[in-house]
């Protein structure tokens, strides 16, 4: 194995915000708020969700680890090719990538190079030159990957990942099934339908949180970078790392029962119901990792109604280097006589999240059902498991749990067609399956490139992105990142600025309108200099109207075609709301005091009563103006 010695530096990370960290994971639970005196079983759903960021993630480390075996000739080796060069263009100047190809043996291509615009032509030329030859050993090709990880000189807030890409089997002795990847997860892609489906998929479980991916023989040489872009779509928007979630049920009143994570790690204390923790590894921006404890609470009959507290849960995490953890927040719930312990009455998110799981129970019987060569009962589980989702009902009309059940069935439909017959379960169907169940034990991506159940906004359009034409240009992740920035939806940085923007124009329009309607005898006429100490509050509220009004054309432009957008803009645009906040305040001050003047030598009059309906809508335009220039400061520095 070579030496990482000539490993390149990256640029320095811009360090995270410290106050902000705490928000890059929010933790909601849902339970039932009522429970019976009687002893009962109670489900609680925790949930941590990753802050929908585009600005601040943390940089990665990835190894591509490629299988060049002779059964990779061809149209295969073509496919790999494309999906590196798409995860090439997907990575940015803070990321670094490694090349490893194997074959009977592993050759590391390129230390962890950052990948510049300089790099990637270095890149691109070593994918270029791939070519296949010899057997297959996966576990070279997966050590040698794990090496260049171990042996990296910076570490501190990086994430470490790879992708290992097969078609084959273990040839040469040794089973890569044993190799401990430690915190590096490990992303496999199994194409064909004569790779290891279990090694592919143990691989993948036995690291923190890596998934098994299946990618069907294709003609279309984009379907491997099609499979690659939801996985990759996380990995450049990693927000949390080192995820912890502890539970701590309190005596006496409840203790734990059961915790459903899937396949993430448990940690439990010397008595398991009393505590448990769960390593998740890392969040992307906008995931979610959902944790399923059951509480057995404790006998309270010969007690009154009283709200009990039965846990407490708290998460720890991991950013840039800095760790955070969060206050124990406590689960309470109201012990009274009459209370029903009937499932049926927990809230729709258990309930949704209870028939996932029972979901994933079903296809695991499926597949054990159809590798005993019972394929018509592995269909009938899954048909039975359709019909389960057919009966949940959603009272309150929800959109999301709906839309989880509906891409639970679509999965379903889809692996009954591929249990068809033995020869499509052989080929496909038993890939499809496990995928789905690696898919789901990570609650991460999807088990197919359409039916993303835990998909992400980013893994959403890298897998469209992956789907254009080879002639439409790749955006990078930070090109990703600041569009999503641009095109954020929201009625803050959306509706609000043109409203106000428009409310300044009509107002400084009014104003301006109203002092020259007061003119009596012309501003030179018989009363000359009434009108003289006015003249500086209509050429500001001219100036200030015209200005409101092409800020809306500009926003609307920018919401046409985000791409206008640049921070220099913003700049400049916070800078002219400040001096013509300024100009109008002393403008309306100004006209305000000239109008006292007059008043106290020639009292007041109808001039009088229009001046100072004048100066009022010059006021209100100036709060006007000023919220905008808040909006305008918020919005530069979420882009700084």
């Amino acid at each position: 194995m070579a030496s990482d010695a000539d490993e390149p530096l990256p640029p320095p990370m811009r360090p995270a915000a410290a106050a902000r960290l705490k928000w890059h994971v929010l933790l909601t639970m849902h339970h039932s708020p009522d429970a019976p005196l009687a002893p009962n079983v109670q489900k609680v759903l925790l949930e941590l969700k990753g802050i929908s960021s585009a600005a601040s993630r943390a940089p990665l480390d990835l190894v591509a680890v490629i299988d060049v075996s002779g059964s990779m000739e061809g149209d295969k080796l073509e496919s790999v090719k494309k999906a590196l060069l798409f995860v090439i263009h997907k990575l940015t100047d803070q990321d670094r990538i490694s090349i490893v190809k194997f074959d009977h043996e592993a050759t590391r291509l390129c230390p962890l190079l950052p990948v510049t615009e300089a790099s990637r032509a270095r890149l691109e030329g070593l994918v270029g030159d791939l070519k296949t030859r010899g057997s297959t050993d996966i576990r070279a090709g997966l050590l040698t990957g794990l090496d260049v990880i171990a042996n990296r000189k910076i570490t501190a807030g990086r994430a470490a990942s790879i992708m290992l890409m097969s078609d084959g089997r273990q040839i040469k002795d040794g089973d890569p099934r044993q190799l401990e990847p430690g915190n590096v997860a490990v992303h496999t892609y199994g194409f064909g339908a004569d790779h290891d489906h279990d090694v592919m998929t143990a691989i993948a479980e036995r690291s923190l949180d890596g998934v098994y991916n299946s990618v069907p023989d294709s003609d279309n040489p984009k379907e491997l970078a099609v499979a690659f872009a939801p996985i990759l779509g996380g990995l450049t928007t990693i927000v949390a790392q080192d995820i912890e979630l502890t539970v701590t049920a309190i005596q006496g009143e409840a203790t734990i029962k059961k915790v459903d994570a899937g396949t993430y790690r448990l940690r439990t204390s010397s008595d398991i119901s009393s505590s448990v923790t769960v390593s998740f590894g890392t969040l992307y921006s906008a995931e979610v990792r959902k944790v399923m404890v059951e509480l057995a609470l404790s006998d309270r009959t010969a007690s009154q109604s009283y709200h009990a507290s039965v846990a407490d849960v708290q998460y720890r995490f991991a950013f840039q280097g800095q760790e955070v953890t969060s206050r124990p927040q406590r689960i309470i719930i109201n012990r009274r006589r009459r209370a029903s312990a009937d499932p049926a009455n927990a809230p729709l998110p258990v309930q949704t999240e209870v028939a996932r799981l029972e979901h994933v129970a079903s296809i695991k019987e499926a597949v054990a059902k159809a590798d005993g060569g019972k394929l018509e009962d592995a269909r009938n589980t899954l048909r039975a498991a359709l019909e389960a989702l057919r009966r949940i009902v959603d009272p309150e009309g929800a959109a999301q749990p709906a839309a989880v059940v509906d891409m639970l069935r679509r999965e379903l439909l889809n692996l009954l067609k591929l249990f068809e017959t033995e020869e499509t379960y052989r080929n496909q169907g038993r890939s499809a399956a496990l995928s789905s169940i690696s898919s789901h034990g990570r609650q991460r991506g999807g088990p197919d490139k359409d039916t993303l159940i835990f998909g992400t906004p980013r893994m959403i359009t890298n897998l469209e992105q992956a789907k254009q034409r080879d002639d439409m240009p790749v955006p990078s992740a930070d090109q990703d990142a600041q569009l999503e920035l641009e095109e954020r939806p929201g009625w803050l940085q959306d509706v609000l600025p043109v409203a106000l923007r428009l409310l300044a124009a009509v107002l400084s329009l009014l104003a301006f309108s109203i002092i020259a309607s007061a003119r009596t005898s012309g501003w030179d006429g018989e009363y000359y200099g009434r009108y003289e100490p006015y003249r500086y509050a209509v050429a500001v509220n001219v100036i200030v109207c015209f200005y409101s009004i092409a800020q809306v054309f500009v926003r609307i432009r920018r919401s046409v075609s985000p791409q206008l957008r640049s921070t220099s803009c913003y700049c400049v645009t916070l800078f002219l709301d400040q001096v013509l906040a300024y100009l109008l305040m002393s403008a309306s001050s100004a006209a305000a005091s000239s109008n006292h003047l007059w008043v106290s030598r020639f009292g007041e009059d109808p001039f009088h009563a229009k001046i100072t309906a004048a100066v009022w809508f010059s006021f209100l335009a100036l709060l006007a103006l000023s919220a905008n220039a808040l909006i305008s400061t918020a919005n530069l520095f979420s882009r700084i």
